[in-house]
This record gives C-alpha cells, sequence and structure tokens, in this order.
C-alpha cells in the first residue's frame, strides 16, 4: 500500500483530499468535527516533514454553483484551532486565486480550497477540472475515504496527474486495513449485526458476509421483512413487500452454509412514529394492527448481547431501532454495551460508519471499541467486494 510514510514532504506541497463534509447549525458552528480530527494525522506528518498543505474537500449538496451555507470558510477557524496555526483560505477550488495561494505557501504553511462541488464538474469525474486541480501541488494524498467509492475528479481522476507521487493517507491506510482485517483476517466466532432500515440496501453485503460469519444478527426496521416474509402479523412496521421471497431466501442461505441466523424475537412497539407515543412489548410476528415496531425488545436484547459477548470479531453496520428517539434507544444502545465488553475482553469490533458511528458516539462508546469507519457507503461497498474508485486510483 503506497502511505504517506514511503516519502518525505520536506519543500512539497501535498494536495490532500481530505473529507470535511461536517454537520453545521444554522449559526454554521461544527456539531461533530470527527471527520477533521482524523484527518489530523496525515496534516501533521506533512507539516512536520517540513512541507506544505493545501486541502480540497466538499461539503454538502450545493446546487448548480456557490452556496452561503455550504461555503468551507465557515470551517477555517476550527481547523485552525485543531492544527494550532494559521489557515489561508482560497475562495475557489481551481483559478488564479487558489493558484497563487497555492504557489506562496511556504513550509508549515496550510491552505484551505471552496468547496470542491460549487463545480459540477466535479461528480462528473471531469479530466479537465482535475488537471486544473492538479496544478495546486506537487503531491497527491487521499484521505478521504468517506468519498473513495465516487469516481469524482479530487477522489479519483486527479490521481493520473501525478503517477510517481500518489499515497494514501494515514485514514485511508488504516480504514483498508481495518475492513481486510475483518473480511480476510477474522478471528473467530465472527459475529456481523446488520441494521437499518431496508434489506435491499445491505443484500449485497449480507450475501458477502454468509460466506465469511459463524452469526449473523438482523435487527432496525429491516427485520420486519423477514418476520412478515415468515407469515407473521407486523401491524403497520415498516416493510419492503417486494422483498418478502428475497428474505426467505437469506434465511434458507444462512441454513445452509450453517450460520446462526439471529432474528429479533420481539419488538417495543408503538401507536405513532414519535417520541410521546404509546408504547408495548409484542412478540416479533404478532403486533397490533396500526402499532409499529420501533426497537429491539427485552427477549432480542438478552439473546443477541449473549452472541455479540462470546464473539471474537465483530462487525456493526445499522442501528436496532431508531435510536434517535429516547423512548426507542434501548436496543441500540444495549448493543453498543455488548460490543464494547467483546471488544475488552480482546475482540476485535469494527463499527461501519453512518448511523452505527452517529449511535456509538452519542452513548460515548467511540474510544471503547476497535475502530470506527468515517465511510458508511465506501465500507459498504469495499465490503461487498466492489473496487473503489479512490482506492484504484493510487494502486494503478
Amino acid at each position: 500500500m503506497k502511505t504517506i510514510d514511503q516519502i518525505s514532504f520536506a519543500g512539497k506541497r501535498a494536495l490532500i483530499r481530505v473529507d470535511f463534509n461536517v454537520p453545521l447549525d444554522k449559526n454554521y458552528t461544527i456539531t461533530d468535527d470527527n471527520r477533521m480530527t482524523a484527518a489530523l494525522p496525515t496534516i501533521k506528518k506533512i507539516l512536520k516533514d517540513g512541507g506544505a498543505v493545501i486541502l480540497m474537500s466538499h461539503l454538502g449538496r450545493p446546487k448548480g454553483g456557490p452556496e452561503e451555507k455550504y461555503s468551507l470558510k465557515h470551517i477555517v477557524p476550527h481547523l485552525a484551532d485543531l492544527l494550532g496555526q494559521q489557515i489561508e483560505f482560497a475562495d475557489d477550488c481551481i483559478g488564479e486565486d487558489a493558484l497563487a495561494k497555492s504557489k506562496a505557501l511556504g513550509k508549515g504553511e496550510v491552505l484551505l480550497l471552496e468547496n470542491l462541488r460549487f463545480h459540477k464538474e466535479e461528480e462528473q469525474g471531469d479530466k479537465d477540472f482535475a488537471e486544473k486541480l492538479s496544478k495546486l501541488g506537487d503531491v497527491y494524498v487521499n484521505d478521504a475515504f468517506g468519498t473513495a467509492h465516487r469516481a469524482h475528479a479530487s477522489t479519483a481522476i486527479i490521481a493520473q496527474f501525478f503517477p510517481n507521487a500518489k499515497y494514501f493517507g494515514y485514514l485511508m491506510a488504516g480504514e483498508l486495513a481495518n475492513a481486510e482485517k475483518v473480511l480476510n483476517g477474522a478471528a473467530k466466532p465472527f459475529t456481523a449485526i446488520m441494521g437499518g432500515a431496508k434489506v435491499s440496501d445491505k443484500i449485497e453485503l449480507i450475501e458477502k458476509l454468509l460466506d465469511k460469519v459463524d452469526n449473523l444478527i438482523i435487527g432496525g426496521g429491516m427485520a420486519y421483512t423477514f418476520a412478515k416474509a415468515q407469515g407473521g402479523n407486523i401491524g403497520k412496521s415498516l416493510v419492503e413487500a417486494d422483498k418478502l421471497d428475497l428474505a426467505l431466501s437469506l434465511v434458507r442461505k444462512a441454513k445452509e452454509k450453517g450460520v446462526n441466523l439471529l432474528l429479533p424475537a420481539d419488538s417495543i412497539i408503538a401507536d405513532n412514529f414519535s417520541n410521546d407515543a404509546n408504547t408495548d412489548v409484542a412478540k416479533n410476528d404478532n403486533i397490533k394492527d396500526g402499532w409499529m415496531g420501533l426497537d429491539i425488545g427485552p427477549e432480542s436484547i438478552a439473546a443477541f448481547s449473549k452472541v455479540v459477548e462470546e464473539s471474537k470479531t465483530i462487525l456493526w453496520n445499522g442501528p436496532m431501532g431508531v435510536f434517535e428517539m429516547e423512548k426507542f434507544e434501548s436496543g441500540t444502545k444495549a448493543i453498543a454495551e455488548a460490543v464494547v465488553r467483546a471488544t475488552e475482553n480482546g475482540a476485535f469490533s469494527l463499527i461501519g460508519g453512518g448511523d452505527s458511528a452517529a449511535a456509538v458516539a452519542k452513548f460515548n462508546f467511540t474510544d471503547d471499541v476497535s475502530y470506527v469507519s468515517t465511510g458508511g457507503g465506501a465500507l459498504l461497498e469495499y465490503m461487498e467486494g466492489k473496487e473503489l474508485p479512490g482506492v484504484k486510483a493510487i494502486n494503478d
């Protein structure tokens, strides 16, 4: 793997693709800076070598041009605090201002470019746009795992303009190493926990994992598709009516492959999708008409937790319920606690980005698991065996 440890950046300008797509409130205050802190080791290594750093990122989904709420200038003060130094800012990511500011950088200095997605060419993977970006640095470093599954100009196309000077940053290298550890070096028993709303979002990953795991736990909204497929009454719980046969085929495949498939036995049900709803506990296959399952119940928590705690490798992708609401957070929190206990006992636990990472953060367990991925979609695709454009571009 071509990482930044293989080069000294002394006297070089490093153009780094980072993922600073952080959430901002209405006052432009960052509400979660994990993606920024994750990039710090790479930035600091280059500065310590005596290099200069040019950072490029996207923020949000601007529609067809610059929008104030998506300007990266809002994150400059916090980035300056994190690095303990002044940050230069370019009002565009290409053009004369960006070029002049990048050329003027001295060793140990940092320049942040304006939002890449203010140019539609970024998401189009435009080669000319990528070439303009490439003029800003001597070395290209990709440290944005969260966008590695996109063939965008700054994540994949640009690398061709640095044939002998392209590297993975520490975050990218760490993400890939940890994903590989779970995919191809998992200690047994290996348990995968799959949650979230839809079976269809996870089908390829589930099928891939059936060849690798000892236990597969299914929770969250997708569990009701399995319950309905097996003839249960699920009230008005979330269901993918066109995926009932698929659910049954996954149950059958798990049995054929000797995988212990655990589906929820019970649920916390509610008469409304609200934190103020009336709640009850019901068997998963016997939910009252007009009621919906919004979390796994106590019986499911006990069964799932026991399996998790006895595991040596754990992959978790997707919550067990609507953990954003306090009334329906117990299942997700209990599974997080089981993952932490297993990790304390020597298991390797990989939390698969997105809602799983948000849940672990909510319950303050981020430092108590082995690794929290910064890229939900990218990790899913990598685990499914797909080639990520951002990874391929460095390896080629």
